[in-house]
């Protein structure tokens, strides 16, 4: 199955020790952070390790780089 550039994905695994690993997929920027809260809710636990994908720095980059005054200024 080919996967379109709007296709959003949570993958989560279950391991054999009962830790949890969770990644995304097609989702930039922060909207990723908002189902960090939902995984908790849903298996009543507690984030104990995270951490940002190349595709979260890419819009974060974006994002700072657009930011400019006005006058042309940062």
């Amino acid at each position: 199955m080919a996967q379109n550039a709007t296709d959003k994905q949570l993958i989560v695994q279950v391991r054999p020790d009962g830790s949890v690993h969770a990644e995304t997929i097609g989702m930039y920027g922060d909207e990723c952070l908002d189902y960090i809260a939902v995984l908790e809710n849903m298996l009543d636990a507690e984030t104990t390790a995270s951490s940002f994908t190349d595709a979260y720095a890419q819009v974060a980059a974006q994002q700072q780089s657009s930011t400019q005054n006005w006058d042309g200024t940062r």
